[in-house]
């Protein structure tokens, strides 16, 4: 996976995240919860929610971090082997 589509999954996946903590707390401000105490509970709840409900967003993330990893690793090696003069 391409650097350009990790950026965009992963500003897509952070957007969802906050959107659903915002319907969260949305819903529970409609049932005359306070504000804050909303907001509490839609941090806390929209964890375990938006890990099931994100789950291919998340898998893409996590596999354009994985690229990304994977190309800086072979990277690095390949300029510490110029470094130590093997190549």
């Amino acid at each position: 996976m391409s650097t350009p589509h990790l950026a965009r999954d992963l500003t897509l996946y952070i957007l969802a995240r906050f959107g659903l903590i915002a319907v969260v707390a949305a819903v529970l401000v409609l049932v005359k919860v306070p504000l804050l105490v909303a907001l509490a509970v839609a941090v806390v709840v929209g964890l375990p929610v938006g890990l099931l409900t994100l789950r291919g967003l998340n898998a893409r993330v996590t596999a354009g971090l994985a690229a990304r990893n994977e190309r800086r690793a072979r990277e690095r090696a390949k300029l510490r082997a110029q470094l130590r003069g093997e190549e």
